[in-house]
């Protein structure tokens, strides 16, 4: 029966011991490593717990999905609001159409009143190019295309000699 004891007094003792290496060890995994490991872990579960959510909500999809499957009032209803929704839409659309030619009439209706204007001042006798940012003044306070007189050579110098000799010196080495 000695011999039974003997192990028993003995275990314990590696027990200790592994228990102390066991110790040691993860301490100093946990000084060197800690928060790294912390980090991990709370990243971890940031991480479960979003992926949580989004098969929750598949699984949500498909329930409703075979749901709508099985009730085709469902079905009907959704592909009418499908249906008015279009109808919405292309009206829309079609009322922008018709917004978009109407102003392309307008503008071809205004070009063709100026081609008009300019006939009929090309008729009168008068010079039909006119401003393209503002309309031609008939009766305006400025004065009248007759009255202005022409300019002629206006009395500054031109900045180059013109061709002649003005007598520049010329650089010699000393």
């Amino acid at each position: 029966m000695d011999r039974g004891e003997e192990p028993l007094s003995a275990r314990p003792a590696l027990e200790t011991e592994s228990l102390r290496f066991l110790h040691v060890t993860v301490g100093s995994l946990l000084a060197s490593y800690g928060w790294y490991i912390l980090f991990s872990c709370v990243l971890l579960y940031i991480v479960i717990q979003k992926l949580s959510l989004r098969l929750r909500a598949l699984r949500q999809r498909q329930l409703d999905q075979a749901e709508a499957v099985l009730e085709p009032d469902v079905v009907v209803k959704r592909q009418e609001a499908l249906a008015a929704a279009r109808l919405r839409m292309q009206e829309d659309l079609n009322a922008q159409v018709e917004k978009h030619k109407e102003k392309l009439r307008q503008l071809e209706e205004e070009k063709r009143r100026q081609k008009i204007e300019m006939w009929d001042s090309m008729q009168e006798g008068r010079s039909y190019k006119r401003n393209s940012g503002r309309p031609q003044e008939e009766d305006g306070p400025g004065p009248s295309t007759s009255s202005v007189i022409p300019k002629g050579k206006s009395d500054k110098k031109p900045l180059r000699g013109g061709g002649k000799n003005l007598g520049l010196l010329k650089w010699r080495p000393p």
